[in-house]
Order: structure tokens, then C-alpha cells, then sequence
């Protein structure tokens, strides 16, 4: 009888292919972990600090930037290691947005820290940075400071109709006079605010803010004090000038030429005739909407587009300006001009007489060129 070869359990071929198949796996998983461990551990390293000393500089985020965009730009600024890593924490985190404005970042900062200054979720140093940008008004001024603090818009109005406090600005402050106190005034420190760049502890308040405004405000009007002391109008009425010819304005350039427009104009018994008193008077944001023919015509003490207003300013500032508006006012570029219009391009034609402004439009019209607001 032949003999029947016999094999044991571990020697079945079926049980061989098991335990390749099982060493393989085995291999492909530890495989798979030293992957992973070494992307957290790249991962966690590109989200360190670029530098281990202190090196501060400034930032910035424009209005309608995306959080990726952000991070290219930090990237490229030598803020942070890596905009793909950066990508991901915001990603994992639900970041959505940032703040637009000014930011002092620090590139000792590793970037979960730097993400959560710009969310405004944590504050370095001093504090928040705000930026508050020139021919803007108070509206603007109190919706940027709510997106930026913990103050609300209310809160910063209540400030603004506060009798008792706005006594001791005036007190305190030079250029502030009863005239802000007028009754028609929409809001008592339109136009006194300097825009400009601020920084703020995480829990200022309304109060703090508007102070530290007009400290910058008592800065640069100070510098033209003589001038103002020198000028046939008050300063209420000089501040209230310099915020439609910034208003107005495109170009510094053009601000000088302008103001002398405006002093022809009043000198001559004539109105304004200014568009953007008519938006403010009417609470309308420049480039919100298009005004209607009734609505130019309203009678307002801001509508400089009505005969009842010939010869007058408007009754109070309609946006906080820069230094070169107030420059302007206070040493205009003497003319003979009385009328002006600025083109899609921003430069502003000016003309002696109404036939030849309107000429003017007309011409823009047919060109393409004219601009409707």
C-alpha cells in the first residue's frame, strides 16, 4: 500500500497564504501610522513660530478678504511657516472670517495665535487694532467699532447723546464749541473724530474711544490753530467745510481748488449746491442708492441743494476728514471758479460760469465718462 504523504496544520498552504497576507497588512498598517505620525508632527511644526525672538509688524487685512487669502499673504510676509498648514487649522476650526483693519502681529507668535488675534478672539499687548478710514461718518465709525469690540452701536450713540459729557468735551477740548450742541446737529461730534489708525485695550469703552479721537484731533487741528484763529469763520464752520471738500474731493491735489470753489460760492450768495449734503442729510451712504429729484429738493439744514440755503454751510459736518481737507479750508487756492464736476476718473473739471458746466456734463455724458451716484 503506498504511503500518503501527511501534512501538519502550519504547513497547509491555505494557513501560508494567511500569515503573508497578515505580515503584509501588518507592514502596510504600521506603514500607514508612521505616515500619519509624521504628517501631525509636520504638521504641528509648520504651525510654530517662525522666529523664537520678538519681531512686531504691522498687518493688514482688507475689507472682502477671504481667511485663504489671508493666509497666502501672511505666508508671503514671513508671519507664518506654512499657508497649507494654516489652511487646515482654519479649516478644522471653522475660521470663516476676519476683521478688516491694522493688526500689530508678533512672528514670535506661533499660528493659532496669530489666527486668533485676527479673529479678535484674544488680545496681545495693548490690545485690538481699529482703523477708521478718512470721508466716513459716524454711522460707519459706530458700525466699525461694534464689528471690532464688545461695544455695541447703541452703546456708542448713547455716548454721543449724553448732555453731561459732551459738556466736558467742550471744556476740554479747544476746537469743540456749544455750536455741536444744535439741535439739528444728527450727531453732536460728526467731523470732530480723526480717522486714523487706534489701538485699544480689549475692554475700552465708547467714552475711551471717542477721547482718544479727539486727542488726535486736537493734534492736527492744533497744527493750524494760527490760520483758524485768523480765518472770518468759526471753527464749527471751518470743520464743517473741510468734511464736504473731503467729501467732494478725490485727489489732495484738487481739495485746495475746491475749497475756493466753495468760499466763491458763499461769498457770492450762492448754495453750495453739494450732492453729498443731500445724502447725508438724508442718512443715504454715498454709492447706497441714486437720490430721486424730490429727495435733492428736500428742505434740510445739511441740503445745500436748495435755495434756502444760499450763502450757508450746512449745519454741521457729514463725514470725518483727513489733514489735507482741513489744510485746505484753512489756506485755499484762490479762484475764479464757481462750479466743478469730477469724472469716473476722479479728476475734477472745473468752470467759471453754469453754461460752461454744464458743457462740461454734457460732454462727459456723451463720452462715457460721467458718474452716477
Amino acid at each position: 500500500m503506498k504511503e500518503v504523504e501527511t501534512l501538519t496544520l502550519d504547513d497547509k498552504p491555505d494557513n501560508k497564504k494567511v500569515k503573508r497576507k497578515l505580515k503584509l497588512w501588518v507592514k502596510l498598517l504600521i506603514l500607514i501610522v508612521l505616515i500619519i505620525l509624521f504628517s501631525i508632527i509636520t504638521y504641528s511644526y509648520l504651525l510654530t513660530p517662525v522666529k523664537t525672538k520678538s519681531e512686531v509688524i504691522e498687518f493688514t487685512i482688507d475689507t472682502g478678504s477671504s481667511v485663504y487669502n489671508v493666509g497666502d499673504k501672511l505666508k508671503k510676509e514671513g508671519i507664518i511657516r506654512s499657508s497649507l498648514a494654516y489652511k487646515i487649522y482654519v479649516k478644522l476650526n471653522n475660521i470663516n472670517g476676519y476683521k478688516a483693519g491694522i493688526y500689530k502681529l508678533d512672528k514670535s507668535y506661533n499660528t493659532k495665535d496669530i489666527i486668533s488675534i485676527l479673529t479678535g478672539n484674544t488680545y496681545k499687548e495693548k490690545g485690538a487694532y481699529i482703523t477708521f478710514k478718512e470721508g466716513k461718518t459716524i454711522r460707519n465709525i459706530a458700525k466699525t467699532i461694534s464689528k471690532n469690540t464688545n461695544i455695541t452701536t447703541s452703546e456708542f450713540y448713547n455716548a454721543l447723546e449724553d448732555t453731561q459729557y459732551i459738556d466736558s468735551l467742550i471744556e476740554k477740548y479747544w476746537f469743540l464749541t456749544d455750536d455741536i450742541k444744535n439741535k439739528d446737529i444728527y450727531y453732536s461730534l460728526e467731523g470732530y473724530l480723526f480717522p486714523d489708525t487706534y489701538q485699544f485695550k480689549e475692554n475700552v469703552t465708547a467714552k475711551e474711544i471717542i477721547d482718544d479721537m479727539l486727542k488726535q484731533s486736537d493734534k492736527i487741528f492744533s497744527k493750524y490753530k494760527s490760520l483758524i484763529d485768523k480765518s472770518s469763520y468759526s471753527i464749527h464752520e471751518l470743520v464743517t467745510l473741510a468734511s464736504v471738500v473731503e467729501a467732494e474731493g478725490i485727489y489732495d491735489n484738487d481739495r485746495k481748488e475746491i475749497a475756493g470753489v466753495f468760499y466763491n460760492r458763499l461769498k457770492a450768495g450762492m448754495s453750495l449746491g453739494s450732492d453729498v449734503t443731500t445724502y447725508y442729510a438724508l442718512k443715504v451712504e454715498l454709492g447706497e442708492r441714486d437720490l430721486t429729484k424730490a429727495e435733492f429738493n428736500t428742505i434740510n439744514p445739511y441740503n445745500t441743494r436748495t435755495s434756502n440755503m444760499a450763502g450757508k454751510l450746512p449745519v454741521g459736518p457729514v463725514c470725518n476728514f483727513g489733514e489735507k481737507s482741513l489744510e485746505a479750508v484753512v489756506n485755499p487756492k484762490s479762484n475764479n471758479y464757481y462750479y466743478f464736476v469730477a469724472d469716473k476718473s476722479g479728476k475734477t473739471h472745473f468752470t467759471k460760469t453754469y453754461e460752461e458746466h454744464q458743457k462740461v456734463i454734457k460732454e462727459l455724458k456723451e463720452a462715457g465718462n460721467w458718474i452716477e451716484l
